[in-house]
């Protein structure tokens, strides 16, 4: 491993990642695309996608999530904490298909919060881990094969303890695939059998969203691999 100043350079790091990165960014083609297209496609109900978030909401008795309009672009998301359903602008006051496949979908995760969907409360629970994971994995993985290069004996600990907490981020996107891929799917079978959208129109949907999910799995790919590339750093370290 090469020092480039106070960082710590490895192209090593690049081949590893590298299946990852040409997955999101293919994922971030095909969501563009999907999106653009639907977004050009008007949905013949003529709904807005806070009015279709509402509508379903109303039809599984859920009275008690907010919807509320947020600010930048694809920033939609469900608050389960403060039982929120916040929608980019583009989302809430649209009425293409793409506004209407993000916001059923973000009500599917709504609909997994009232009916105690088990991988959602998984999630929910392993937010914390996730994020002292990401802050400081890599903070003590390198710290510690700095101390480990100058022979002292925590080193070698603190830098396998770096690596656990980063499993914690991986556990985090593993479970967070099937919150979202039934998210996904509870927004395609919501809005089709409720006459929002007819079977021609599922498919844009349909198109929109499975591309979202692919840049779900290109994440938790990112993250399997960066943490076989900390693993391979301590390993080769301790040899």
């Amino acid at each position: 491993m090469e020092t480039l100043g106070f960082m710590f350079f490895d192209l090593n790091y690049l081949l590893y990642l590298s299946p990852a990165i040409l997955l999101a960014l293919w994922a971030q083609m095909k969501l563009k695309a999907a999106y653009g297209r639907a977004s050009r496609h008007a949905a013949r109900c003529g709904l807005t996608g806070a009015q279709a978030a509402q509508r379903i909401l109303s039809q599984h008795g859920i009275v008690d999530v907010a919807i509320e309009q947020t600010r930048g672009h694809l920033g939609d998301h469900y608050d389960p904490r403060h039982r929120v359903l916040r929608l980019s602008p583009d989302v809430y006051s649209g009425r293409s298909l793409a506004s209407l496949g993000i916001a059923a979908h973000e009500v599917g995760h709504a609909i997994q919060h009232a009916t105690s969907y088990a991988p959602l409360a998984i999630r929910g629970a392993l937010v914390p881990t996730a994020m002292v994971g990401t802050q400081l994995s890599w903070i003590m993985i390198i710290g510690g094969l700095v101390l480990s290069g100058m022979h002292i004996a925590l080193g070698q600990p603190i830098a396998v303890l770096g690596i656990v907490l980063f499993g914690g981020v991986v556990l985090f996107q593993l479970v967070n695939l099937p919150v979202e891929f039934d998210a996904s799917r509870r927004a395609r079978q919501i809005l089709l059998t409720n006459g929002m959208i007819v079977q021609d129109e599922e498919v844009l949907v349909g198109k929109v969203l499975n591309a979202a999910a692919l840049t779900y799995v290109a994440a938790t790919l990112t993250a399997i691999l960066q943490l076989a590339y900390y693993v391979s750093l301590v390993m080769n370290r301790r040899d």
